[in-house]
């Protein structure tokens, strides 16, 4: 193995060198003794000693040597000056991989070819104008086979969602509203609602309905997405506004602040006043200026008072449909008796909600309102405050582009949100201006800034789109493409102690805050440079562990040649031997290189991004494998295939997405 000073440049950082040592685990420094290890056991075999020196050795070739030690860690790129304009690509393969990487849950050979045929313009006018998939649909029909339809099934069908393809239920519907679904989830990481909720744990149809929401708001008015999930049942319980009531000092009762931070803090406006670009507004003492009070939220904590379950006759004793959800799938009704319109005894008059310029009198609420009315002035109120533009534009950035977005990304973007404010159409508009935007397609090229760390459940969705993940097994009527059941597929991606987990699963965040605050700092050198790195929060050292031998499980096995392997309902499988004429042509070893392979894969997955010492270390690790590297059964390309897939999706170059 090479010395402490050779580690460091072994490979392509600090994963990879673990995922290397497990791949050449040290042996003893004896003979030629047989040395079993979990790598050789994949295809039954045993390595002598000899062939893992030569495995470490070849893996770390190129780190040490001087001429790969010379070699970039950046991608080449060549005359890439974005003269051309943002919108008139894509111009190469790996330019319409990128795209799809920000506007997808991951890339395909298929769909790369797609956009280089007709471009980014018209790809999001068919993209735009594509069916949603929705959830309850799927759960509607999982239960017509007779199955209990709990969170597993809601996850089932965020999967369907998310990486497309016939419906089971009706082969002939294909689902390809990639954008439409990518940008509902990104939704679903602030507007958050979540099933760790003890309440909406029990009713999987109340989240399903919420994230449907999501999804068919996805291309509307943000101020309608607003009343929508303000209005939901799921939002009511997660934030308490469900059954929230007017203040009564007899009984002691006060109305609950929660929702009314929340909307304000996470969903609209923020804690500080920005300019348009999203940088805060300083005051005279170049201090940030807030941008509300507790007395504000107080105001609001009044507003969102007298709603409950649509189908409720009494306020107070009215509750969650446990049979059918059937309430849980409407909005909240209004009740005027237990709504605060400032003419009770007990009310606040004449409440004073966000001041700003421009604000519908002065941001102050006439008393004498309805639940309804009353609602739709704090809503507007919310809507119309100029922070809401910087504030969600940014978010939106940071979720499909980059974490660090410059001030006139953010700027152009909120012009955009701006523009289109009474536009049905809006967030379309604000999609497309955040992927169009010439610091999303050139902005790898200039800043050194530019990327985000990939999400662990984007990471995974990524892996069975660009692998064409398949349904191959099932008994009986659950024999259909694309049921992506399972606990490896679905149900357990929120396990961070297993392999099959990457600690993340849709609409299961721990808090109203997410899986990682937007302005969340890592420690170190990003913290010294004020970069944020969100996703960076949820990546502890348990999680990247559990991440890495997630990623062994699908890189080694979850084959489509063993499609039940014990599991009769829905795991799906990936065909590695579709690219096994990317792996080699003849015996292997360096007169049969692995190039073809290692650069299919850096467009499939790293959006042809691979920097010159990454391309060069893989090779020099994929080459030596040859026709000896054989069981008798199984074709010594499917070790260069599964290797390759292992270390790629472990290596910090394909963790960070530019």
């Amino acid at each position: 193995m090479p010395g402490a000073a050779n580690r460091r440049k072994c490979a392509f950082g600090r994963t990879p060198f673990v995922t290397m040592r497990k791949f050449c685990r040290r042996v003893p420094r004896y003979g030629g003794a047989a040395v079993s290890a979990s790598v050789g056991e994949h295809m039954g075999m045993h390595w002598t000693a000899r062939r893992w020196s030569t495995c470490a050795l070849a893996f770390c070739a190129a780190s040490t040597s001087g001429i790969a030690a010379a070699q970039s860690h950046a991608p080449d790129v060549v005359m890439r000056s974005g003269f051309e304009g943002a919108a008139a690509g894509p111009f190469n393969d790996s330019d319409a991989s990128r795209f799809l990487a920000q506007a997808t849950f991951g890339p395909t050979d298929a769909d790369i070819a797609h956009v280089r045929a007709v471009g980014y313009q018209a790809w999001l006018n068919e993209q735009f104008a594509a069916p949603p998939t929705h959830t309850l649909a799927y759960m509607n029909w999982v239960e017509g086979l007779g199955e209990q339809v709990g969170h597993d099934t809601r996850r089932e069908a965020w999967f369907l969602g998310a990486l497309g393809g016939p419906d089971p239920a009706n082969n002939t519907l294909i689902h390809t509203d990639q954008l439409r679904q990518r940008v509902a989830f990104a939704l679903s990481e602030v507007l958050v609602v979540s099933e760790q909720n003890a309440t909406l744990a029990e009713f999987p149809r109340a989240v399903g309905y919420y994230y449907d929401l999501l999804v068919d708001d996805a291309f509307g008015n943000y101020r309608t997405l607003l009343e929508h999930i303000t209005l939901s049942p799921a939002m009511g319980i997660y934030l308490n506004m469900l059954a929230n009531q007017r203040a009564n000092a007899a009984q002691n009762i006060h109305p609950d602040e929660n929702y009314a931070r929340e909307i304000n803090q996470l969903f609209s406006v923020g804690l500080v006043t920005l300019k348009l670009d999203g940088t805060p507004q300083l005051d005279g003492s170049n201090h940030p200026i807030p941008t509300y009070t507790q007395d504000t939220i107080a105001a609001f904590a009044h507003v969102f008072t007298g709603w409950n379950y649509g189908n409720c006759s009494d306020f107070e004793n009215c509750g969650p449909d446990w049979t059918t959800s059937a309430n849980l799938m409407q909005p909240m009704a209004p009740f005027a008796t237990f709504h605060d319109n400032g003419t009770g005894a007990d009310d606040l008059h004449a409440k004073q909600l966000l001041a700003y310029a421009g604000a519908t009198n002065g941001g102050v609420l006439a008393d004498g309102g309805t639940p309804a009315s009353d609602l739709a002035f704090a809503l507007d109120n919310i809507y119309k405050h100029p922070n809401v533009a910087p504030f969600m534009s940014k978010q939106l950035i940071q979720r499909l582009v980059t974490s660090n977005p410059s001030p006139a990304y953010v700027q152009r973007v909120a012009g955009v949100f701006n523009t289109n404010r009474a536009s049905a159409t809006q967030l379309r508009e604000v999609v497309k201006a955040v992927l169009l935007d010439p610091e999303a397609r050139f902005g790898q090229y200039s800043l050194d800034t530019y990327g985000k760390l990939r999400e662990p459940l984007l990471a995974l969705t990524h892996f069975w789109r660009a692998m064409d993940a398949r349904h191959a097994c099932g008994l009986d009527n659950y024999n259909n493409p694309y049921r992506y059941a399972g606990y490896t597929t679905a149900w357990g991606t929120s396990d961070d102690q297993y392999g099959s987990g990457v600690a993340q699963a849709p609409v299961n965040a721990p808090s109203v805050f997410n899986f990682f605050k937007p302005s969340y700092l890592p420690p170190g050198e990003m913290t010294t440079r004020s970069l944020r790195g969100p996703e960076f929060q949820l990546q502890t050292d348990s999680v990247i562990a559990n991440t890495v031998n997630s990623v062994e499980g699908r890189a080694f096995y979850f084959d489509i040649s063993n499609p039940c392997n014990g599991d009769d309902i829905g795991e799906v499988k990936v065909n590695h031997a579709r690219d096994l004429a990317l792996a080699g042509s003849g015996n292997g070893g360096a007169a049969d290189p692995a190039n073809r392979l290692v650069d299919a894969y850096s467009k499939r997955f790293m959006s042809g991004q691979m920097s010159p010492f990454m391309r060069q270390a893989l090779l020099a690790y994929l080459n030596p494998i040859d026709s000896s590297w054989t069981d008798g059964v199984s074709d010594w390309r499917l070790w260069r295939i599964h290797s390759a897939l292992y270390l790629i999706l472990t290596s910090p170059e394909y963790m960070i997405q530019k």
